[in-house]
């Protein structure tokens, strides 16, 4: 399999991809070691998660070299994304511990003294994503391990040295080579994982996969944990406090990444009287970033990851301005090698435009006049999607009333495209099932045990 980089069309590498012999000799090696790894104490478990991080820490130059190479993520954010990682597994490392202790739910009054256990699946299988390789993949295989869980990671085959390193790092770190294995490959290569007998699967990716898989694996009545797309709605209310501020931030919200992320904001709808003073400061904003090669200095936008999600920004331009839209700015890819597309923002969209309800995952956004409250509400919740809502309003209460009538895993007021380990992340409809980080998601990778000891 040939890794391009995006920026040039360039092979900088080729792998040998897995075939269904190699995966089931992985598995069978997943097996025999998870009993000794799930023996081995909690605490070093968790210090081998810290040694991890430690190592990711001291290697993140060159680790992020590899992913803007392969992923076409600009260096800086590239850097931000480990260090975004090794945040997450220290939250996990220092919270777990207390989510994986037996909880006692008696008061210790009584004949029968009650608890929960919480033991791990056994073997996980995590489908893992592009857009952000670290961020996503720390999310699953650090808390199954652990959880004590042995792990079958398969790297989206866009981020496929990014994957390799991981492994690395892992094995450095003092994780058994048995207790987690890589596979390596495209579509078929996962498909094949679904054939193997895993007590778990956790994958990340879209809406139309993550079904496919859901369907594929229900009869083995074991978990499956979509992380899925998402269409994500802001507000902007007349009442905010600072027009510029929020045009800046929402601005940034939709184009991190090359709007490659599953949280970015990919509507936008602004109450009448703030419309044209918040178009004028978001375009301002987006003409002030650099387009670019990953690892120059200073560059925002690099080159989408996968070509062909061009055509789909292709289409959703021309869609629009069949429509009835006005195109602000950008609109078509640029000439010469890369996979690069202008930042295009679009006015005067509605819901009949796929823009306002396909999931684009580019750098493309619309942009909507509503009249109130209500008619913002309505059109957010036209959707078959349901990761995240946001809201930008001078008062909370205004803020927090408006949120609560979406049907969405996370509600943001005066931020957006944000996630925290401390909370769940899950999304609703289209957008997933299950939830990974907090408490949740330590515990996703575990089956509890009902203890009623009498003595």
């Amino acid at each position: 399999m040939n890794i391009i980089n995006p920026a040039t069309e360039e092979v900088v590498a080729v792998v040998s991809e897995d075939n269904a012999s190699s995966l089931s000799m992985k598995f069978d090696r997943l097996a025999a070691a998870q009993p000794t790894w799930a023996a081995t104490s909690l605490s070093d478990r968790i210090n081998t998660m810290e040694r991890f991080m430690r190592l990711l820490d001291e290697n993140r130059p060159a680790l992020a070299a590899t992913l803007a190479t392969e992923v076409g993520k600009p260096l800086n954010q590239a850097m931000n994304e480990i260090k975004g990682a090794i945040a997450r597994i220290k939250w996990l490392t220092d919270h777990a511990a207390k989510y994986l202790a037996d909880e006692r739910m008696d008061d210790g009054e009584g004949s029968i003294e009650e608890y929960i256990s919480y033991e791990p699946l056994g073997i996980v299988c995590n489908i893992s994503a592009w857009n952000y390789p670290y961020l996503v993949g720390v999310n699953v295989f650090v808390p199954a391990l652990i959880a004590g869980n042995a792990v079958m990671y398969k790297p989206s085959e866009y981020a496929t040295n990014t994957g390799l390193d991981i492994t690395t790092c892992l094995k450095a770190a003092g994780v058994p080579d048995g207790v987690f294995q890589t596979a390596i490959g495209a579509g078929d290569v996962g498909r094949l994982l679904l054939d193997q007998p895993f007590d778990g699967y956790f994958f990340t990716g879209s809406y139309a996969t993550g079904k496919s898989i859901h369907e594929q694996v229900a009869p083995k009545l074991v978990p499956c944990q979509l992380e899925l797309g998402g269409k994500d709605p802001v507000y902007i209310t007349d009442d905010v406090r600072d027009l510029t501020a929020v045009a800046e931030a929402t601005a940034d919200g939709a184009f991190y990444n090359n709007g490659q992320s599953c949280c970015a904001v990919e509507r936008i709808y602004v109450h009448e009287r703030v419309y044209e003073a918040y178009i004028s400061a978001f375009l301002k904003q987006v003409n002030a970033w650099k387009i670019g090669t990953p690892t120059d200095e200073d560059v925002y936008f690099g080159p989408l990851t996968r070509n062909e999600q061009r055509l789909v920004l292709e289409a959703q331009v021309t869609d629009a301005l069949a429509k009835g839209a006005t195109l602000l700015a950008g609109g078509k890819r640029l000439e010469g090698k890369g996979f690069y597309f202008e930042p295009t923002v679009l006015a005067d969209v509605n819901h009949t435009m796929t823009v306002m309800k396909a999931e684009s995952f580019g750098p493309i956004i619309g942009i909507m006049q509503v009249a109130s409250d209500e008619e913002a509400v309505a059109l957010m919740k036209d959707t078959e999607y349901g990761l995240t809502a946001g809201v930008y309003a001078g008062n909370r209460q205004r803020a927090a009333s408006i949120l609560r009538q979406l049907n969405v895993g996370s509600a943001y007021w005066n931020c957006c495209d944000r996630v925290s380990a401390a909370l769940p992340w899950s999304g609703r409809q289209h957008s997933g099932i299950g939830a990974t980080l907090s408490h949740q998601g330590i515990r996703a990778f575990t089956k509890t045990k009902a203890w009623h000891i009498k003595g």
